[in-house]
């Protein structure tokens, strides 16, 4: 039987692959297919159509067997996923179980995953906040890890771009460390979270309580109409796909925009196995796919890589391709592939109650979770015993009391009548973990996984910047929480694994320097330019803020200076 590799390189081969079809991998394949360039999407889990594939969007707590708890035996087959906030019983179908691609776990790590068409970009908090240059310019300062090679100056517009399209709410709040952005209306602070703000300000010159700002439509613009969505009606059942295209997800927004371009090729089932190195042109040529369900090998082709399979998915296919020129894997020449891996650091919760404002209660529901507090230690000065610092979540409610002790006629009535406790204040720590060199990610020498890939062994834990930070959170809300007269504070250490935080980042980290690091400041390779690294592999360090809306303003970034280079033929 003969064989033909060029017709077979022919019918594979497009413009641009993509790996990856979540947040920011739609937002590479929608920059490229907008361009008029045939790009080739990848994505190793099934389809989800939006609003077609949302099978519990419109299911009350009762039709759920176990009213949306999941049960025991779940529990104990997958303890990982279990232990994310999110995996419930409407949302369980969007996760990854713990035994469909396993990990080694050589510290305690909980790796969080959606292998499906759009990623986690169904199951995210939204929560959107922009860097500022006392995050770019963070590592310079301090001097731990390497200087990034962009300023605010250099995203900003980027920023900006991808704001306008997936709208975002918020203030305009004048903030220094916390920029401002293109924003829709914002939802407003209940009346005990704009109490804290009041007394902050009043007490605590240089800290700020916001309105948080998140990726949901309060007012949508003509932008959003053409996208086929209207504004957030304040469900909160998020993690379930929304049929409105409330809040931005890569199913509802960047996919169908790129699909109706017509220059889009989804292939889903199709784990990525490896890059192709050519010794000869010394660049990269294509990508090695494994059918998720055949387990048939197939490769594809293209001028141009972005890989945006997810942080750690992202260290995996680079470490495992393995060239005569990259032994040690794609663009590791400096040995520090895998290396220096982060994240965001939720140890820690304090809790309160508040008498006042008794004529006030909870009415309607806030998709952005209410308050923000943006970081304010170490900013100009270094004024702490840890490095660098923490931002906060705050929220408030006031929950119906009823008589646990009630039977018959005097339970129907607690049931009917309930009465309004007082109101509850919650606040948790979001804090930035410092990239370290012993925070790594490797391949297993001996195990594979389904796919024949070997296994990803993790690395990772807390150290004691972590814990100072920690307590000095403890402290300082505390005192801001008793000066705003809340009662009943507690201070709860969070147990949670690293991971657990669904923000790891690094491994491939941007930098000037190709022995000091992986990607330049376009995102490319430094020692492979047609290969593009714009999730949150290449983040040089975490800062205080959520990551997702800087990962899709670096990949529009990066997507249109390839765009440029192709043009140039440069690539």
């Amino acid at each position: 039987m003969s064989f033909n590799i060029n017709k077979v390189k022919s019918a594979n081969t497009y413009d641009v692959i993509v790996v990856g079809s979540g947040a920011s991998g739609s937002w590479a394949a929608k920059e490229f297919s907008e361009q008029g360039l045939r790009t080739l999407l990848l994505e190793r889990g099934r389809d989800v159509e939006h609003i077609k594939d949302y099978p519990t969007t419109n299911m009350y707590p009762y039709e759920f067997e176990h009213r949306l708890e999941m049960p025991y035996e779940d529990k104990v087959t997958n303890p990982i996923v279990n232990r994310c906030y999110a995996y419930k019983e409407d949302s369980q179908h969007f996760f990854v179980k713990d035994q469909e691609h396993p990990y080694i776990q050589v510290k305690d790590f909980d790796w969080i995953r959606g292998y499906q068409v759009g990623g986690k970009s169904l199951l995210w908090a939204r929560q959107v906040q922009r860097w500022s240059d006392f995050d770019f310019e963070g590592p310079a300062r301090d001097g731990f890890a390497v200087d990034w090679p962009i300023r605010y100056t250099d995203i900003a517009p980027w920023y900006s771009y991808v704001e306008r399209f997936i709208g975002v709410s918020g203030n305009q709040d004048n903030i220094p460390e916390l920029p401002d952005g293109e924003f829709l209306p914002p939802f407003p602070l209940g009346r005990v979270e704009q109490h804290l703000k009041e007394t902050v300000a009043n007490h605590f010159p240089g800290r700020h309580v916001i309105s948080a700002r998140c990726a949901h439509l309060s007012k949508a613009q003509p932008i959003h109409f053409k996208q086929g969505r209207t504004d957030c009606v304040n469900r909160l059942l998020c993690q379930r796909g929304c049929p409105f295209g409330g809040y931005y997800s890569a199913n509802a927004v960047t996919i169908p925009w790129a699909k109706k371009t017509g220059n889009l090729t989804l292939r889903t089932h199709a784990v990525v196995h490896s890059v192709l190195y050519e010794e000869t042109t010394k660049k990269a040529v294509g990508v090695k796919v494994i059918d998720a369900n055949s387990k048939e090998e197939i490769d594809y082709f293209a001028r141009v890589i972005f890989l945006n399979a997810s942080t750690l998915n992202t260290n995996l296919i680079l470490l495992n391709s393995k060239s005569n020129r990259f032994p040690e894997g794609l663009g590791n020449d400096n040995q520090l592939l895998g290396k220096y891996v982060a994240f965001h650091n939720y140890t820690a919760l304090v809790m309160a109650e508040y008498e006042g404002f008794q004529n006030y209660k909870t009415t309607g529901r806030n998709p952005a979770a209410g308050a923000y507090m943006p970081r304010f230690r170490n900013l100009h000065k270094q004024d702490t015993d840890f490095l660098r610092g923490w931002s906060a979540g705050i929220s408030t409610q006031r929950k119906e009391l009823i008589d646990p002790e009630a039977v018959g006629i005097d339970l129907k009535n607690s049931l009917l009548n309930p009465r309004l406790g007082p109101w509850s204040i919650f606040s948790y720590m979001m804090g930035e973990t410092l990239p370290k060199e012993s925070n790594l990610v490797t391949l297993d020498n001996l195990q594979t996984d389904s796919w024949g890939i070997p296994l990803l062994r993790i690395d990772v834990d807390y150290d004691d910047n972590d814990r100072k930070m920690r307590d000095d959170y403890f402290q300082e809300m505390g005192d801001m929480f008793d000066k705003a007269g809340f009662t009943n504070i507690k201070k709860v250490p969070d147990k949670r694994r690293p991971g657990n935080d669904i923000h790891e980042m690094g491994g491939a980290r941007m930098g000037v320097d190709p022995r000091t690091s992986i990607v330049n400041k376009w995102n490319q390779i430094h020692s492979c330019k047609n290969v593009f690294v714009t999730d949150g592999a290449c983040m040089t360090s975490t800062s205080t803020q959520n990551p997702t809306l800087t990962f899709m303003a670096l990949t529009a970034r990066a997507a249109n200076y390839a765009l440029g280079e192709m043009k140039k033929r440069n690539l």
